[in-house]
């Protein structure tokens, strides 16, 4: 009996952004999505010129310029897993969730840290600012010597950058590293954290509130070289010596997600595994907004 790939499908669909509720703090451009593969976001050109007490008429006429927003998404396909008895599985919420629990999760991390890079401004291209804190033991792997200490001020430096660009206040995330994160709490004051921890939100993944940012936490953000513009490095590149760790700030309108095909594959009654191998397929992307990364703070490590 073939297993109902639109089940599966679903689960995955349902359970993509589970232990990553980060990526929901985005705009959704699935909407977008064209078969499945490719985002065209029609975008508007320039607002029209406002002119205060006209004195001179006729007014010139112009024409707005349109433009299309167009990239690929990413393909990410889990390694074929062998069910000797599908048709036992199919029976059980809790039976597929153990089969393909390991696989997700792991699809879910990968899809995650990649999506992370895209959101990631450059020191070239977005907006870069530096740890200040006392120097502490550097803690990414692969890594030496010391770093300045994340700290409160750090955080609402990055509030100022934003309020320069007039972000809207509402919206604003930072995303912190497990360490970075206790790093911070460490330099909290007493009513600092008592206000912070007011707005704890185990649903949606959000740990507090500072200086109008939702803190949220994951084992990893993202690591930048130690350039005097700071670069983020690839996903999956080893680390180097002087690179350091990085915390994300963003606004939900700066920064983009889309979801497009997912693809469950099946080979039943295979006889050289005497059982049936499944597959998936996963389309994904990500990008910043704005090609001048407004509504984006990376706070990185100083060495």
């Amino acid at each position: 009996m073939a297993i109902q790939k639109e089940i599966w499908q679903d689960h995955i669909e349902g359970n993509l952004f589970k232990n990553n509720e980060f990526l929901l703090a985005s705009t959704d451009a699935g909407q977008y999505v064209l078969q499945g593969k490719v985002v065209h976001i029609p975008q508007a050109g320039a607002l029209a010129t406002i002119v205060k007490n006209r004195s001179s008429i006729p007014a010139t006429v112009v024409q707005r310029g349109d433009t299309d927003v167009t990239y690929t998404l990413d393909e990410y396909t889990t390694d074929p897993i062998l069910i000797p008895n599908a048709e036992t599985f199919e029976l059980s919420y809790n039976k597929r969730e153990s089969v393909l629990g390991e696989y997700e999760s792991s699809l879910r991390q990968t899809v995650a840290d990649n999506l992370l890079i895209d959101w990631c401004p450059t020191g070239s291209t977005g907006t870069v600012i530096r740890t200040t804190g006392a120097n502490t033991a550097t803690h990414l792997a692969g890594t030496t010597g010391t770093r300045k200490k994340f700290t409160v001020n750090d955080l609402k430096n990055a509030q100022l950058q934003l309020n320069k660009q007039n972000i809207p206040m509402e919206g604003r995330y930072a995303l912190i590293s497990a360490d970075m994160f206790q790093q911070l709490t460490d330099d909290m004051s007493a009513t600092q954290y008592r206000d912070f921890s007011a707005a704890y939100d185990v649903k949606d993944g959000i740990l507090g509130r500072l200086f109008g940012f939702n803190i949220m936490m994951r084992g990893g953000v993202a690591t930048y070289t130690n350039d005097a513009a700071p670069v983020v490095n690839p996903y999956g590149a080893s680390a180097a010596v002087t690179d350091n760790d990085g915390v994300l700030c963003w606004q939900v309108g700066a920064v983009e997600r889309a979801l497009g095909q997912i693809t469950f594959f099946e080979r039943i009654g295979d006889p050289t595994f005497y059982g049936d191998v499944y597959s998936v397929s996963v389309r994904m992307g990500a990008r910043m907004r704005r090609s001048d990364a407004k509504g984006i703070i990376a706070i990185v490590q100083a060495a």
